[in-house]
């Protein structure tokens, strides 16, 4: 039976060994990451090797190791395992936080919970509802006189993962030119739906513009042609298809290749969505697939997605440096990298980023998603609470074979 641990309690453990799982409801306007901290008896880290990220998923001697996340279902899992009876000399507890990357605060984020499983015993943990937080310290594992305990914290910061390291003694140095635009939101009109809203306090963008996983979405202008351009390094095949999703809620897939019970389509709406042909291997040093927009007012959204089949051979995002540009032939550009893949070659489609079709113009929204080890299935769209379109990783129908 579970144990639910209320904010600001504690209890023993009954192991110093143990997992602390992180969930929460899936949601394009929210970006989640897990870092955890070693830290001193005065809740201080003792330099870089103190702070367990994506980066650095594993302390030295073994006390903390961060797991991948997943998608199960609707919903994200972080997961941390944890070996206090390794902790490093001087340390004596490891804090477990979250950031939200999209800086649109943890008030968006619906059905989190925590979870620690050691020594048989499951103990939950609940918040109360947070606001404009951007970073969260969830619990504390910590050991007192020899005995491993567990407490309760759900305290926020509204200064995100720079507030959690000046908390914990990390030195954070200011990066003005990498840090994203902040630009003055304008208040909607009262009544205004989520969608209009979201645009409308975004900032419109002109020229050549690079988006990374965590910046917030751009707007702009809605020309009569906007292609998606995907390109990658030669020595692997890539195949760009898109999903549309429509006013009646309806998902169509545009691809040349098919997938259970959707056969391939290359054309949508009399060419408001157009696959322009699939490029096979060559000995080009960089290959590109395109997808043309003719957006009308019946196109809610179009998600562009990168697959490679394992009947291709495998390939790493990251190694093949695949990137999508989209661009309104008007003088602007924006691009997305996949700067945050690793080298696993068995993850099989990478979803850049999501194109809204809005009053104000089209919002590019960086998602830089991936799919599950091993999996074909293709990603599948809905119309989140926020009333905006979102991408479920790995829920649709399962890719042909190639």
């Amino acid at each position: 039976m579970n144990q639910l641990l209320q904010m600001g309690a504690n209890t023993a453990l009954s192991s110093p060994k143990g997992t602390v799982t992180v969930s929460y409801d899936q949601s394009n306007l929210i970006d989640i990451s897990l870092t955890a901290f070693l830290l001193t008896d005065e809740e201080k880290v003792q330099g870089d090797s103190g702070i367990i990220f994506y980066n650095q998923p594993e302390s030295a001697t073994g006390a903390a190791s961060l797991m991948p996340s997943e998608n199960i279902g609707h919903t994200k899992v972080h997961s941390i395992h944890f070996d206090m009876s390794k902790l490093p000399s001087g340390i004596a507890k490891l804090a477990i936080t979250l950031t939200e990357d999209n800086h649109s605060g943890f008030s968006n984020v619906r059905n989190l919970k925590a979870q620690i499983s050691s020594g048989g015993t499951v103990l939950e943990f609940v918040p109360s509802s947070f606001k404009n937080e951007n970073g969260i310290v969830v619990l504390e594992v910590y050991v007192r006189n020899g005995q491993t305990k567990a407490k309760s914290i759900w305290r926020g910061f509204d200064s995100g993962l720079d507030g959690l390291c000046r908390n914990y003694g990390v030195e954070v140095e200011a990066d003005e030119e990498s840090k994203p635009s902040e630009p003055e939101p304008i208040q909607p009109p009262p009544g205004e739906s989520a969608a209009k809203s979201n645009s409308i306090n975004l900032e419109k963008v002109q020229g050549k513009i690079n988006l990374d996983k965590g910046q917030k979405p751009v707007i702009i202008e809605k020309t009569p042609e906007i292609t998606a351009t995907v390109s990658w390094k030669t020595g692997t095949d890539y195949d760009i298809y898109a999903l549309v999703y429509t006013k009646k809620g309806k998902q169509i897939d545009v691809a040349m290749f098919g997938a259970k019970g959707t056969p391939p389509l290359r054309n949508y709406g009399h060419g408001a969505v157009e696959h322009m042909g699939d490029v096979g291997r060559d000995n080009r040093a960089t290959k590109t697939e395109i997808i043309k927009l003719r957006l009308n007012d019946d196109i809610l959204a179009v998600v562009p997605v990168v697959y490679s089949a394992q009947s291709n051979g495998t390939g790493s995002f990251y190694r093949y440096r695949v990137s999508m540009s989209i661009d309104n032939h008007n003088g602007t550009s924006v691009t997305i990298s996949s700067k945050n893949a690793n080298n696993n070659d068995r993850i099989y489609t990478c979803v850049p980023g999501i194109l809204q079709n809005t009053e104000d113009g089209v919002m590019i929204s960086p998602l830089e998603l991936y799919s599950a080890p091993n999996s074909e299935f293709r990603p599948k769209l809905q119309m989140g609470a926020s009333g905006m379109v979102e991408v479920m990783m790995d829920a649709g129908p399962l890719n042909n074979y190639k």
